[in-house]
């Protein structure tokens, strides 16, 4: 696939470029240019992000950033399955845990919320920064919706980082999550009011906090261009997975919604990780 000329390839963090340093030279400069291409078109042309890492992967599949980045390309196209592997084969190659979170939501994608609470309440989890704890945190509330348990969703969310009035990179969806699930509750002032706070702490607009906010509102949009649709934009899906909290790491915590299950409920045995 074509790579434009200003990719040189030197856009690359400076500590993947320290692992391509185990390529030959011109081995390495490809796989970096390709690399740079999938981050630029993740988010934009998820697809075509998708196609440049599988060429970098045919390059280097011995390269941790190499199956992480084609993870990522994989989860942007709901290639779950696939990114799941790449994910997997990530993590054996270098110990870390930062990918668990989103591992957890490729099994939530996969059909399997159980396994994502299974993985919510696994020992990794305490190893994860603060960003980490919160991505699994959303994780897990979102695998409770994903079982229709709204009630124990709303809970798992509430934390001493959603009360916080410190904006983080993760305050805007850790709210915009919060205020989606007591919505979905039927409790409509209180998600109004967690929409006007992620509206507040959403620099970057990585929700659409403020689209829903004027839906609640009864706000009408009109096309300015064409001047003939009055009707309001559909909303959109807040992110699947987002993020942690406490100073103290957190796991999911039974004790925290039992009171929202059936005392028959089956106990989940996890799945065998077959890699």
């Amino acid at each position: 696939m074509p790579i434009p000329e200003d990719v040189t390839g030197d856009e690359i963090d400076k500590d993947v470029r320290q692992e391509l340093q185990s390529l030959p030279k011109g081995l390495a400069e490809d796989v970096a240019k390709n690399l740079v291409m999938v981050a630029k078109l993740i988010d934009e042309d998820p697809e075509q992000a998708y196609e440049y890492s599988k060429i970098a992967l045919r390059l280097a599949s011995r390269v941790a950033a190499v199956r992480e980045a084609a993870g990522f390309a994989a989860y942007a196209n709901q290639k779950f399955s696939e990114a799941l592997a790449e994910f997997r084969a990530a993590r054996r190659m270098t110990g870390n845990v930062e990918l668990w979170p989103v591992m957890a939501d490729c099994e939530r994608g996969l059909g399997r919320p159980e396994k994502a609470l299974d993985m919510a309440g696994a020992p990794e989890v305490a190893k994860l920064d603060k960003a980490g704890q919160v991505e699994m945190r959303l994780v897990a509330a979102g695998a409770r919706r994903d079982m229709d348990q709204l009630d124990a969703a709303i809970v798992t969310l509430q934390s001493s980082e959603l009360a916080s009035n410190s904006v983080q990179p993760w305050t805007a969806r850790l709210r915009y999550a919060y205020a989606d699930a007591l919505l979905a509750a039927g409790r409509e002032g209180e998600a109004r009011e967690w929409f006007a706070k992620a509206v507040e702490s959403d620099r970057d607009g990585s929700t659409d906090a403020s689209d829903r906010l004027a839906e609640m509102d009864g706000v009408e949009f009109v096309d300015a261009f064409e001047g003939e649709s009055d009707e309001a934009p559909a909303a959109v899906a807040g992110p699947k997975a987002a993020a942690g909290d406490d100073d103290e790491p957190w796991v999911e915590d039974d004790e925290d919604v039992e009171e929202f299950y059936d005392e028959d409920d089956e106990e989940f045995e996890p799945e065998n990780d077959k890699g």
